[in-house]
């Protein structure tokens, strides 16, 4: 029972409105300094510094130094402007082109963090701008920011394929359909929401062809960025995470001898916001490492895991019940180190009751990418709160109806295997 002690502080110091990152840590300073003792403070104190060191989380600062570029180099405001010439004079215009941008800017980092740290600082300033409630915004960009792992070459994607022994190949195909159902969820909820609170378009009527032509031809510089990044990676001239790196860069470019509104003292500013930022949020991530690791020497999810196996041999059953782990592991740990956890233990069980490996691989990311956004302790609900200084309690509330909509995309792909199969089967 002392095992779970530290689960049941982190929930009282949350209900007690604690900061997260001080409720994770202080309940996973609780286990190593008196429960398990066994274990040097020195080394757990080496564990806080080395949860940093991680190249894949690199992505974030730079995405968040992306989105503020973009701001001060004209890049963001042209997009914006091409997005609304396209769908501005629809209700709720703003929040699906949150939903499109997600699904196109997955294939860059394929990190769910970072897309939510770039969508924080890029689109919703000028949706709140607009009219829409900040929370909403924060919800819309948290949910959107779940697709982006899903779409190739999501990192997740590639790890599932090495524990499970399957072709990343086939995973990267069996990525598209899921991405677009998560994203086609979002908007139609999001249509619903916009029409009910009478969110104004941002025009009275359609933009002219002519006129869409003009936005298109000013957007083009803005559009590159993402089809350069994605073939430089297919071209491996550069990792996803250094792609952070080249996006910097390539919007600085863009902004000084294309757009010409970055100037020199801008960075200043650019700097200020990046480490502000990212000093936010992997403060909350190093706090879910370090608790991740007391959950990992006690194996509770491991224990958990077992004991869902031995409930039941029934195919159907099984599956709603790994959903319903996944989705909680998800909460409390970081996608990747949750498939490690979970995929050795969690496969064999599914591949005796006739479950194709490639369909569980997808479940298994969809899943935890849902509880990334899950209160109460998401990764993707931490990062887009702390940046846009939104309260957990509104978030939550607005966050719901999108939680449902891609719920209900999850039940569809994990009983509709055909449906997650197609596109591998047909190439």
């Amino acid at each position: 029972m002392e095992s779970y002690i530290p689960i049941i502080i982190l929930f009282v110091l949350f209900l007690l409105n604690v900061p997260i990152a001080f409720s994770l840590i202080s309940s996973a300073m609780v286990y190593f300094l008196f429960i398990n003792d066994s274990i040097p403070v020195s080394l757990v104190m080496q564990r806080f510094i080395s949860s940093a060191e991680s190249f894949p989380l690199l992505a974030i600062p730079f995405f968040i130094m992306v989105g503020s570029v973009m701001n001060y180099a004209g890049i963001s405001r042209s997009l914006l402007a091409f997005a609304d010439s396209l769908i501005g004079h629809k209700t709720g215009g703003l929040a699906h082109v949150n939903v499109a941008l997600s699904t196109l800017m997955g294939g860059i980092s394929g990190s769910a963090n970072a897309d939510a740290a770039m969508q924080s600082k890029i689109l919703a300033p000028e949706m709140t701008k607009r009219g829409y409630d900040l929370p909403f915004t924060a919800a819309v960009t948290a949910a959107s920011s779940s697709i982006s792992p899903v779409i190739p070459p999501g990192i997740n994607l590639i790890i599932y394929a090495l524990l499970a022994n399957v072709s990343v190949h086939q995973m990267f195909i069996a990525g598209y359909v899921p991405a677009f159902m998560m994203a086609l969820s979002l908007m139609v909820t999001i249509a619903f929401i916009a029409k009910r609170r009478n969110y104004k378009p941002s025009r009275s009527e359609p933009a002219s062809g002519k006129e869409r032509f003009r936005y298109f031809a000013q957007a083009i510089p803005a559009l590159f960025i993402p089809f350069g990044i994605i073939l430089g990676m297919r071209f491996g001239l550069f990792t996803p995470t250094e792609a952070g790196a080249i996006a910097v860069l390539l919007c600085s470019i863009i902004g000084f001898f294309i757009y010409r509104e970055l100037k020199p003292y801008h960075f200043k500013y650019i700097l200020k916001e990046t480490v502000q930022g990212t000093g936010s949020v992997m403060f909350i991530i190093i706090g879910a490492m370090v608790f991740g690791y007391y959950m990992t020497l006690e194996q509770i999810p491991q224990s958990v895991a077992s004991a869902l196996i031995e409930l039941t041999d029934n195919k159907l059953v099984l599956l709603l019940l790994i959903n319903v782990l996944l989705l909680v592991v998800g909460m409390f740990i970081e996608g990747g180190a949750a498939m490690i956890i979970l995929t050795p233990l969690l496969l064999p069980a599914v591949l005796n009751l006739g479950v194709n490996p490639v369909h569980f691989g997808i479940i298994v990311i969809v899943n935890i990418m849902i509880g990334g956004v899950t209160p109460p302790f998401g990764s993707m609900m931490f990062t887009v709160c702390s940046i846009l200084k939104v309260k957990m309690v509104d978030f939550v509330r607005e966050v719901l109806p999108l939680l449902f909509a891609l719920l209900t995309v999850l039940m569809i792909l994990t009983y509709s295997e055909s449906l997650v199969m197609f596109l591998p089967n047909l190439l």
